[in-house]
């Protein structure tokens, strides 16, 4: 009996330790796939489907930043679209309630499609107001794709947030990415119609939430 009754208690151990094991990955924080609603100038935070979900634009360029879709191709999908921006842009995300814990093993994917020399990057707003731009990017595709960034994999630049331009790299030791604020994504450049821009159909990111208050 004394046998069994330990046998069954490794067992139960090894679940335990088991799910402990896998569950040091975050979940997704928030997804935002924008609403299936006619194409407009600018994008606004009527396009946001998730009700949790603030959205921000920045740059001298945000106010061409157009919410795109078209009748054809049939898949074709509401998204954002850089092409008619007469400068450099940005776009943020936000959760209303908490703040994003980037800091272990989180991670974003988005699906996009850039043309030209466009190269889409990650940015981030901390609790302590810094913005940060990654070096890691996603370039010009020929069809839309999916890409996935793992935060610990990225190096940080400081962001110029009033003319969307990189600053100068900062030091990861320098860093707290446990309490982020907003997420967004910029090429830092201008449009140039269906040549050269970029394309983001939908956004994930995969962190811890902290609350707020």
């Amino acid at each position: 009996m004394e046998k069994m009754r330990l046998l069954i208690l490794f067992f139960i151990f090894g679940i335990v330790t088991n799910l402990t094991a896998q569950d040091y990955r975050p979940g997704l924080f928030f997804r935002e796939d924008f609403k299936e609603i006619p194409a407009e100038i600018p994008l606004n935070q009527k396009h946001i489907l998730n009700p949790d979900v603030l959205l921000t634009t920045y740059g001298p360029g945000r106010d061409s930043l157009k919410k795109s879709h078209h009748d054809t191709p049939i898949d074709d999908p509401y998204y954002v679209w850089s092409g008619l921006c007469l400068d450099s842009w940005a776009v943020t995300l936000k959760h209303k309630d908490d703040y994003a814990d980037l800091s272990s093993f989180a991670k974003i994917r988005w699906r996009s499609k850039q043309a030209g020399f466009h190269t889409l990057r990650v940015i981030l707003k901390l609790a302590d107001g810094r913005w940060l731009i990654s070096d890691l990017f996603d370039g010009p595709s020929s069809d839309w794709r999916v890409c996935e960034f793992n935060i610990k994999d990225i190096n940080w630049w400081l962001l110029d947030m009033e003319r969307i331009k990189e600053v100068r790299p900062v030091s990861k030791d320098q860093l707290d990415l446990s309490k982020v604020d907003e997420v967004g994504f910029t090429d830092l450049m201008r449009g140039g119609e269906s040549n050269a821009c970029s394309r983001l159909d939908w956004i994930e990111v995969y962190g811890s939430a902290i609350s707020r208050k």
